[in-house]
């Protein structure tokens, strides 16, 4: 391992503190030779897509059938998912066959989560857009069951997503969908927005504009590729991140935020 062996070096030429250093270093290059460049996983960029997209597809087939059949708005909402994307004939066959594979009553998760895992799992942005996506699926027939809650339940676990975390989330998305049209939809659109935030009403100017900020980032199309994102899944992100900026609007413009 680098870092021991660079330690070794560091004491040899400067004494204790250079150990020290040495030390550090090494292990960066360890990081790196492990995860590659900035702690992702060496696997080429088309090698993630291929996981995350396959994920994807297999969650949401199991998700549709969590709680005993296939609904027309589930296979509705899988259908709008690949338009949006603007996949190729032979991209849909492949996720289609793969959205089938997971809804097979014998089909586990484990070894797909496991996969993803190994591929993205150091990328905290792809298991939030992951998550994300799985709970707009759960959400495609107006409501989530029992049933669909407890796999999305031990979904986010696998993805190191505490429970607290994961019902927030699930808030945020539920309220974020109000602001599809680009239009406040209700009387309640000013609390739906700071829900869609994560963030309180009695929450600072400061607060809110960090809230805003952390959630535009996760969805920023270039950082999202650069960890790994299929490219024809930006589409689907920047919807949100207008989603998330409709909200915003709407606090600063009741808050009088510059």
């Amino acid at each position: 391992m680098f870092k021991i062996i660079i330690a070794i070096a560091g004491y040899y030429f400067f004494g204790f503190f250079g150990a020290i250093i040495g030390y550090f270093v090494g292990a960066s290059i360890d990081r790196a030779r492990s995860y590659g460049i900035g702690g992702i996983n060496p696997l080429s960029a088309g090698q993630r897509e291929a996981v995350f997209l396959e994920t994807v597809f297999m969650l949401m087939g199991k998700l549709a059938k969590a709680d005993g059949k296939i609904t027309k708005d589930e296979i509705q909402h899988a259908e709008m998912f690949m338009q949006k994307m603007n996949m190729t004939a032979e991209h849909r066959t492949l996720a289609i066959s793969q959205f089938k594979q997971g809804a097979a009553p014998d089909f586990d998760i484990t070894e797909t989560l496991n996969r993803f895992m190994e591929a993205c799992g150091q990328t905290a942005n792809l298991k939030q857009v992951m998550l994300m996506y799985l709970i707009v699926m759960a959400l495609a027939d107006g409501n989530i069951d029992a049933a669909e809650q407890a796999l999305l339940e031990k979904v986010a676990l696998r993805l190191g997503c505490s429970q607290t975390a994961f019902n927030q989330m699930l808030e945020m998305v539920l309220n974020q969908s109000h602001f599809a049209s680009g239009q406040p939809q209700s009387a309640t659109a000013l609390a739906d927005a700071y829900k869609a935030l994560g963030v309180a009403e009695s929450s600072s100017d400061q607060e809110v504009k960090r809230a805003y900020r952390k959630l535009m980032s996760q969805y920023h199309p270039d950082k999202l590729m650069g960890q790994g994102l299929p490219e024809d899944m930006i589409a689907v992100a920047t919807e949100t991140a207008k989603e998330i900026q409709v909200a915003y609007d709407l606090i600063k413009q009741h808050r009088g935020i510059n």
